[in-house]
């Protein structure tokens, strides 16, 4: 009933006239494909196929057309009947509807479409779902974008400065963090060069250090430190942030916060910000740290490009 007497295939198989009314019965370990061509078959002709090996076996137009509300993908036990409406057109009705079977095998795989309902196999630890037009299924797994902040170089303060070098230009801002930098006496400040320049005539800096208010103009340095220091050796730590500092059509602007003992008690701890305006539109390369007296005797400057 409804196929007729079978003839068994191993290998990808190309209709002809003989097979309407009969059962073609697939029985490969690998894909195969069952072609279907115009002008063998007439109108309300049917071929009923079956896929019992392990390799799943596709129904493929070949100069016919042929349509389907299920799939043209038959696994292992599947079924469908191909009925032809004319000598150049059929409709392949399959037993096993879509949704009705999963191509999923392990663990984390999901199902999506490409030409057809598939297997997309899941992806290594940590990578996200991307859309990618030039696969398959339209979809790929890939590492994460990178974001938030990286580090790019750790530097001891040494010596009468530090220059912070070939900073790449990849990011969108940059920040600087100095820890535990030693003031040997309450005159000693930390200023910054950006891209060593020493042009007076291109700095800018507004500091507020608690209710006192300072503006420098025409300065050849900013300073990222007060005195916080009280006569006795003392440390101080900071936070710089240098906002768009690899667009070159733009003027440099950065922000600072400080913190270390109070200059006038030495017995607290105060902190003091600051605003900077570097009037010069170069993209910023390096960074050139020093005291305003002295040399730096302990510290660490951290040096991060934030996206």
């Amino acid at each position: 009933m409804g196929g007729g007497p079978a003839t068994a295939k191993t290998a990808s198989y190309v209709l002809v006239a003989a097979d309407a009314g009969t059962t073609v019965a697939m029985n490969a370990a690998g894909s195969t494909t069952i072609t279907v061509n115009t002008g063998l078959f007439a109108a309300g002709d049917t071929v009923f196929i079956q896929n019992l090996g392990a390799g799943a076996c596709t129904v493929t137009a070949g100069t016919a057309t042929v349509a389907t509300a299920g799939s043209l993908i038959l696994p292992q036990n599947d079924a469908g009947i191909l009925y032809f409406t004319s000598a150049s057109a059929a409709i392949f009705y399959d037993y096993i509807q879509v949704g009705a079977t999963s191509p999923l095998t392990t663990k984390g795989d999901i199902y999506v479409y490409g030409s057809s309902d598939t297997r997309l196999p899941v992806g290594s630890n940590d990578q996200i779902l991307v859309a990618d037009s030039s696969t398959a299924t339209g979809l790929k797994w890939a590492a994460a974008a990178s974001g938030g902040m990286t580090l790019i170089s750790t530097t001891t303060l040494s010596g009468a400065s530090v220059t912070l070098s070939s900073i790449p230009t990849t990011h969108k801002h940059l920040q600087l963090v100095i820890l535990n930098c030693l003031q040997v006496d309450d005159g000693t400040r930390l200023g910054v060069r950006f891209n060593g320049d020493s042009n007076a005539n291109r700095y800018y800096m507004w500091e507020t250090f608690g209710s006192e208010t300072n503006a420098s103009y025409n300065a050849d340095i900013v300073y990222i430190s007060h005195y916080f220091d009280n006569g006795s050796p003392s440390t101080f730590n900071s936070v710089t942030t240098f906002w768009n500092y690899g667009d070159a059509s733009v003027q440099k602007m950065a922000s600072n916060c400080s913190l270390g003992k109070n200059w006038q008690t030495d017995t607290n701890f105060v902190a003091k910000n600051n605003m900077f305006l570097y009037n010069q539109t170069t993209a910023i390369t390096s960074l050139v740290l020093t005291m305003n007296t002295g040399n730096f005797t302990s510290g660490t400057a951290l040096l991060y490009g934030v996206s």
